[in-house]
């Protein structure tokens, strides 16, 4: 289509770098393949999110891996930014010199 878009993300692991891997090299096909990309980026990347943990998790499980990561990540469409994070990694904007607050981070005391 001729709406421009871009992604990008970051990921954190814990324990290993093997979800954190795996996330960076899935979690943006599963965005883009994923069937509401177009009229629904915000749930496209929460169904990425959940579908990329449930891929890796089967991997972990046939391999015995033992790593895991947080996440963030900006998907960019057309001029409406959409952020989606998992764990306690945060993203920033500074617009003009200064920081606008895009979310609350997950944090244990946080319910």
């Amino acid at each position: 289509d001729d709406i421009d878009r871009a992604y990008f993300a970051v990921f954190d692991g814990h324990g290993g770098v093997d979800a954190a891997n795996y996330s960076a090299t899935h979690l943006h096909v599963n965005v883009g393949l994923h069937k509401e990309i177009v009229k629904n980026p915000a749930e496209a990347l929460k169904c990425s999110f959940q579908k990329t943990d449930e891929m890796f998790l089967f991997k972990a499980k046939r391999e015995k891996l033992r790593s895991g990561t947080t996440g963030v990540s900006a998907l960019i469409v057309g001029n409406k930014l959409h952020i989606a994070w998992l764990g306690d990694s945060q993203v920033m904007l500074v617009q003009q010199g200064k920081a606008v607050t895009l979310m609350e981070p997950h944090k244990p005391e946080r319910e």
